[in-house]
């Protein structure tokens, strides 16, 4: 008798743990950094100029971003920053080494296991539109406090590809041509890298900053080889419902068709940057 009080009790508990994580929703602020390491080869620059372009690279590698979540649902957005280095235009800086699929606005769907993206490349709107990527987390004992939760630790081994800058501000040879003549390998650098996340099962979703997901508890740090990205302020279930939607406007592509079409602006960056430096003195060639 004692035996299925016990178990009917347990039952009531899950369920209501169930019904309570299915209308978990909150806002999270994360706060991200990304080194990045600039080779300027043999160029003659001078030290302050150096000094200044890194201090620029710096600046747009250090980002805010809010991530609108339930338990079904998230969106991971920048905040956008009213002043831009040295009067210059441009809206989000230059992201040498972030980690993710693209940079737009990410939504993510765990029913589906999709996301969508929204970016605008060439003077065209893109939606990407593919496959969650499922990492194969490794739940580790280690244990640390992020502001007013427990967070747990979780590694995993992730493949990154990123632009290569040296691809682009490589110096050409007398002829014309890069120091390699494999620039298809140049482009971008492609290896696997160890994620090491935290996350806390005191807040019951299975989201987390851009494209991670899939842990026990909504991840409030995350790190790759160049990246951290550590939440900084939550809200949880707000008085308001919060409503999460999906991107919907642009040509919709695969994350591969996307980078094909990265790729192919990569070049012409390129080969516009050469140009630029061989008219230097402001004469035409």
């Amino acid at each position: 008798m004692m035996k299925n009080k016990w178990s009917i009790g347990l039952i009531l508990v899950l369920l209501c743990a169930s019904t309570y994580a299915q209308d978990f929703q909150g806002k999270a602020t994360y706060q991200s950094k990304t080194q990045v390491n600039m080779d300027f080869g043999n160029r003659k620059i001078p030290e302050d100029r150096k000094k200044e372009m890194m201090e620029r690279i710096k600046k747009a590698n250090e980002k805010t971003f809010k991530l609108t979540f339930n338990q079904i649902e998230s969106i991971y957005e920048e905040e956008e920053q009213l002043e831009q280095p040295s009067g210059r235009e441009g809206g989000r800086g230059p992201r040498f080494g972030r980690m993710g699929v693209s940079d737009g606005d990410l939504y993510k769907n765990l029913k589906d296991q999709r996301y969508l993206v929204k970016n605008e490349l060439l003077g065209k709107i893109f939606l990407i539109d593919d496959e969650l990527e499922k990492l194969d987390w490794k739940l580790e004992s280690d244990t640390k406090q992020i502001g007013n939760y427990t967070a747990f630790k979780a590694t995993a081994t992730k493949t990154i590809k990123r632009p290569n800058m040296r691809a682009i501000f490589r110096r050409p040879n007398r002829d014309g041509t890069t120091e390699k003549e494999d620039k298809k390998e140049e482009e971008f650098i492609i290896k696997e890298v160890e994620i090491v996340a935290w996350y806390t099962p005191e807040i019951p979703v299975n989201q987390g900053p851009f494209s991670y997901w899939g842990l026990p508890g909504l991840i409030l740090a995350v790190s790759d080889d160049i990246t951290t990205i550590v939440c900084s302020e939550l809200t949880l279930n707000p008085t308001e419902k919060i409503e999460i939607k999906a991107p919907s406007k642009g040509k919709r592509v695969t994350q591969a068709e996307y980078d094909k079409i990265s790729q192919e602006k990569m070049k012409e960056m390129r080969e516009n940057f050469r140009s630029r430096r061989n008219r230097g003195d402001g004469r035409p060639q």
